[in-house]
């Protein structure tokens, strides 16, 4: 569940601290969800259209946490009603005294004082978002469920949106969520908190953490659906949890690639887009729009990590972005280099996609029959013949050779795109080698 577009900013800034709160004092990652969901709904009939209070975390804080211990509340009463039933049927079956100890809890019930939260989290010395997002990371679940889990709790994704992420079915989604939280909640008793993970379990837990931050982020830079082709604040959000997961662990190599990688494709945003909210490729985008400001940071980043570090996946994408912002025009564009870079990162980090972007840059670097060379084998991965990427990129190719089978796959991909801007672009180029 979702509130309306008003508070779509507090969805995303203030949710994760509020649940990152409730799961480290109570020890339940779905009670506390469930909580915070009734707390944006109260939000969205309390606050006034277009404003709320001067502290939404605090408001968000305090009516989750009541809402939560509420919860708990009445299971204790339940459990109490019961174990009176069951005591009372013994005593008329038995004839056995009385049990007169058992009764409700006190005021306050096993989940403690609702300030106690307040209290205990008023304090804003770390950053819940990534204490939540390291908990989402917990060894106890499979790379695919932490990434999805943290999605859903920290950027605030719905479960289509993390489908398409991971090319999969909606419902298979729901169902790997639902059984992450499942599994997480069981980690920990009623009542007890999560702590942090300890230095030697950090590093271990990064490789999911950035996994999902590059994720947020594409989601951000790219939607993967709905009419708008970007969703800037998400964006800024998993450039902003990278800035402080760097500071975290400055020394850690594909931390800082990764942040370089964002810095080098968001400096493009403004130059995506017309007015109209359409799509502008690459080829066509105004230079002079690129955040120079942006690039200058991510260069410097590259230039420290890439002759010391270990080169690893964030860095080598990062560097074929950096290619890309270094050519003053399109025709300027070094696609052999950003080839070779492609085949390193298909050595290290083999996948689909890879392979697909490498296909783009033989077709640029090489012309585009080696490119559809490369193509080829990649429509029969199942992976991407549910999306339309590999339908646009083949469209491409086979207009770069005159094919007129082309303009099908421009069709078919649009048909598969769940991005309206994207369905326009796509549509737009079929219509055009009619």
């Amino acid at each position: 569940m979702t509130i309306s577009d008003p508070f779509e900013d507090v969805w995303r800034r203030e949710v994760p601290h509020v649940l990152g709160a409730l799961v480290r004092r109570y020890g339940d990652f779905g009670a506390g969800e469930d909580a915070v969901q009734e707390a944006l709904l109260a939000a969205s009939q309390q606050w006034p259209p277009g404003t709320g209070p001067d502290n939404p975390r605090g408001w968000l804080l305090r009516v989750a946490s009541r809402r939560l211990i509420d919860a708990r509340r009445s299971e204790h009463a339940r459990t109490a009603r019961e174990l009176r039933v069951a005591v009372r049927d013994r005593v008329d079956t038995d004839h056995a005294p009385a049990a007169d100890s058992v009764g409700p809890a006190g005021p306050a019930g096993p989940a403690g004082p609702a300030g106690a939260i307040e209290a205990d989290d008023s304090a804003e010395s770390a950053d819940d978002t990534l204490n939540l997002l390291l908990l989402c990371a917990h060894p106890a679940l499979t790379p695919a469920a932490q990434v999805a889990l943290t999605l859903r709790a920290v950027g605030g994704l719905t479960t289509t949106q993390i489908a398409s992420a991971f090319l999969v079915p909606s419902a298979t989604m729901g169902q790997r969520i639902t059984r992450a939280k499942a599994t997480l909640s069981g980690l920990s008793p009623a009542g007890a908190r999560f702590a942090p993970p300890s230095a030697s379990d950090l590093p271990d837990r990064l490789t999911a953490v950035g996994q999902v931050l590059y994720l947020i982020f594409n989601e951000g830079y790219t939607a993967s659906g709905g009419e708008r082709l970007m969703d800037v604040p998400l964006a800024r959000e998993a450039i902003r949890l990278t800035r402080e997961l760097r500071t975290m662990v400055p020394d850690h190599a594909e931390t800082s690639g990764l942040l370089a990688l964002m810095l080098l494709t968001q400096a493009r945003a403004a130059a995506r887009a017309d007015a109209a909210g359409d799509l502008v490729p690459l080829e066509h985008q105004d230079r002079a729009l690129w955040d120079r400001a942006m690039i200058a940071e991510a260069t410097s980043i590259l230039e420290v990590l890439l002759p010391h570090a270990r080169v690893g996946p964030y860095q080598l994408q990062a560097a074929i972005a950096a290619v890309h912002a270094e050519a003053p025009t399109w025709a300027d564009t070094d696609w052999l280099q950003i080839t070779v870079l492609y085949r390193m990162l298909d050595g290290i980090a083999p996948s689909p996609t890879v392979r697909l972007n490498l296909a783009v840059a033989v077709g640029m670097a090489h012309g585009p029959a080696a490119g559809l060379e490369v193509l080829e084998p990649l429509r029969e991965e199942p992976a991407l013949a549910r999306g339309h990427r590999i339908h646009a990129v083949r469209a491409h190719l086979l207009e770069m050779v005159g094919d007129p089978a082309a303009r099908e796959e421009y069709l078919t991909a649009a048909r598969l795109s769940t991005s309206v801007p994207e369905q326009r672009y796509l549509n737009a180029r079929a219509e055009r080698l009619a």
